[in-house]
């Protein structure tokens, strides 16, 4: 199963710039000057569309939303250790996103980030070998 997830964006180029200053990989067969298409993982995708081209497909213009929407779900995905975890939250600090919380559980470290547009992201590190109820 292939996984996309489409956020609508204020500026496509802004938002191109952050998501590619993270370290993703931009599709460009998938992409043009409305909608960036990031890799993130094999058969996964975040899709970042102008509001225009975003309220344009499947009826969603009641979904668009403005600039300060809050996220309405948090992505969260694993990484394979803690520093890459750090590593990830810096990049997105450096290219203007909004750094949160940490998190630092005995079977999980944890830390949050908004890109530019208030959407939220929770990259996580699974400790080896820890119990999971702890």
């Amino acid at each position: 199963m292939s996984l996309f997830i489409t956020c609508p964006v204020a500026d496509v180029q802004r938002a191109t710039a952050f998501y590619t200053a993270l370290g993703w990989t931009l599709d460009a067969e998938m992409s043009d000057h409305g909608v960036s298409c990031f890799a993130i993982a094999p058969e996964q995708y975040v899709m970042l569309g102008s509001r225009e081209v975003y309220a344009s497909v499947g009826g969603t213009e009641d979904l668009v939303g403005g600039p300060h929407t809050p996220s309405k779900v948090t992505v969260s995905f694993d990484l394979p250790s803690r520093a890459a975890v750090d590593e990830i939250v810096e990049r997105a600090g450096a290219a203007g996103g909004r750094v949160g919380d940490t998190d630092d559980y005995p079977f999980m470290y944890q830390r949050q980030f908004d890109d530019p547009d208030g959407y939220h992201y929770s990259p996580f590190w699974m400790k080896p070998d820890a119990d999971p109820t702890a």
